[in-house]
């Protein structure tokens, strides 16, 4: 789809054209589903699939403020990314039980508390590594700031071509090699700093 018929499709979903919203879901949400299950090897189908309605739950609210300084996709993506950030820190939030007190099975009164018995299941493996620490390298794209997170998430989770993000982000392939090859050193660093200081925090003296 050219950027003129886009571009007239968007208008069209702004004036609330039910067979509007149907054709930009079909053209975007695939790509999108493609795009958050890279975010995190932890995404389960189910998971994919929620990020995915918030995502477009968001558009639909928000499409009014979408001017067109982008690229289409590039907007959309930026949304999924905090919605999937979103999505790993509740997960996050979960696992340490939510603020909720663990309770002895032995214990008579368990209202409003979480049992916490034995568990059966195996010793975290290296694929649990594997899945936090692409969480903080999700969460060290964030906190590399704007052009930096558009250009590294575009490249290696949107899957694009220099010139397709060239095009997205209306620079030339050159420069979106240039920075790209900046950020990833930036991301390193960064990345690198968040997984020890993870490991400390894991690992007490």
């Amino acid at each position: 789809m050219t950027d003129v018929l886009e571009a007239d499709l968007l208008r069209r979903c702004r004036k609330g054209e039910e067979q509007a919203w149907s054709e930009l879901f079909d053209r975007h949400y695939a790509a999108t589903g493609r795009f958050v299950h890279q975010l995190s090897a932890g995404f389960t189908p189910e998971d994919v699939e929620e990020i995915c309605q918030e995502t477009f739950l968001n558009v639909i609210q928000n499409l009014l403020s979408f001017q067109g300084q982008s690229q289409f996709q590039t907007w959309l993506f930026r949304i999924a990314s905090n919605k999937a950030h979103d999505f790993i820190e509740r997960q996050q939030a979960a696992k340490r039980g939510g603020g909720k007190a663990p309770l002895s099975l032995q214990a008579e009164d368990a209202d409003g508390l979480t049992l916490d018995p034995p568990s059966s299941e195996p010793a975290p493996d290296a694929s649990l590594i594997k899945e936090e620490n692409m969480a903080l390298v999700v969460e060290a794209v964030r906190k590399l700031g704007k052009p930096c997170q558009e250009v590294i998430e575009l490249r290696y989770f949107a899957d694009l071509s220099y010139e397709e993000i060239a095009e997205a982000l209306e620079m030339n392939p050159k420069t979106v090699s240039s920075r790209l090859s900046k950020c990833l050193d930036h991301l390193e660093a960064l990345a690198t700093r968040l997984i020890s200081r993870e490991k400390n925090r894991s690992c007490p003296v």
